[in-house]
């Protein structure tokens, strides 16, 4: 399925319920295309949590436990289309009883994908079902953008631009487990609007920029104006990574939560900047890639 006008051609699959293509009027591809030996994925969608919970399992405010893998429960499942339209399209999934038993919430999940001029919003809506207790979540995106975009580009080629200056420290990570220290903290960025690549950035593993004053991020060239840019208006976190074996993409990626830090317990309500949906309630974010 897909959405056009005369600036962007959109695709999608049911599956993940998730962008598959972004293709300018020059047939430049922006998305990375999954290519398993670097990456599989595309743009997965992470709820309910982003990154990962400490062996993979967490305990609910009433003592029960599940069992969640790293990024969430539905990444890996098929979405219904729920409407096509001429500029947006809906996909939707609700909790089956096996993510019931390791997340205890009856919730929905629609993702609206919106086509406007050259710029895809992606909207969450997230709602609790449920009618006694309020619904812990975090969602993200991840989204891979092809970095070269054109033949005979070079990855050092781009930069990443910030829309405020930016002087931060980023935690350290654990890859094995894909927990975090947020205590333990290396300096990043040090009076910086551009953060130019290098694959060396990405050599330990995913950079947590969870002390940004920018809510807008570009990637450009330095040889030409082919670029896009990520506003996250709706979320605290900004991921970037791409993997340690010269991977030709960068992801950029809005959470609204991170992966569980060493001194956090393993109570999912407790962990930093959980959101709640109240019992049949409809909770919103979104975030916008614009094509330059």
């Amino acid at each position: 399925m897909k959405l056009k006008n005369d600036k962007l051609t959109l695709q999608f699959s049911e599956f993940g319920g998730t962008l598959t293509s972004i293709k300018d009027v020059d047939s430049v591809e922006y998305l990375w295309q999954g290519n398993p030996e670097y990456w599989s994925g595309q743009a997965p969608v992470l709820f309910p949590i982003c990154g990962s919970v400490r062996n993979n399992q967490t305990i609910y405010a009433d003592g029960t436990k599940g069992v969640i893998p790293r990024h969430g429960l539905v990444r890996k499942e098929n979405f219904k289309l729920e409407q096509l339209n001429e500029d947006s399209v809906i996909f939707s999934i609700r909790a089956t009883d096996k993510m019931i038993e390791n997340y205890p919430y009856r919730f929905e999940l629609r993702i609206i994908y919106t086509l406007r001029d050259s710029t895809v919003r992606t909207t969450y809506e997230i709602t609790n079902h449920g009618t006694k207790n309020a619904m812990p979540f975090f969602i993200g995106g991840h989204p891979g953008f092809n970095c070269p975009l054109l033949e005979g580009d070079e990855y050092e080629d781009f930069y990443l631009e910030f829309d405020e200056e930016e002087t931060c420290s980023v935690p350290k990570s654990f890859p094995e487990n894909g927990l975090l220290d947020l205590l333990d903290r290396t300096p990043f960025l040090d009076r910086q609007k551009h953060l130019y690549l290098d694959y060396s950035i990405f050599a330990h593993d995913a950079v947590t920029l969870d002390k940004l004053k920018s809510r807008s991020v570009s990637l450009r060239s330095s040889k030409h104006t082919k670029g896009l840019r990520l506003d996250f208006t709706d979320y605290p976190y900004l991921i970037i990574w791409s993997t340690p074996n010269k991977s030709p993409f960068i992801a950029l990626e809005p959470w609204s939560g991170l992966s569980t830090s060493l001194e956090e317990s393993d109570y999912f309500e407790e962990k930093l900047n959980v959101g709640f949906v109240k019992p049949g309630e409809t909770v919103t974010k979104y975030f916008d890639v614009t094509i330059l």
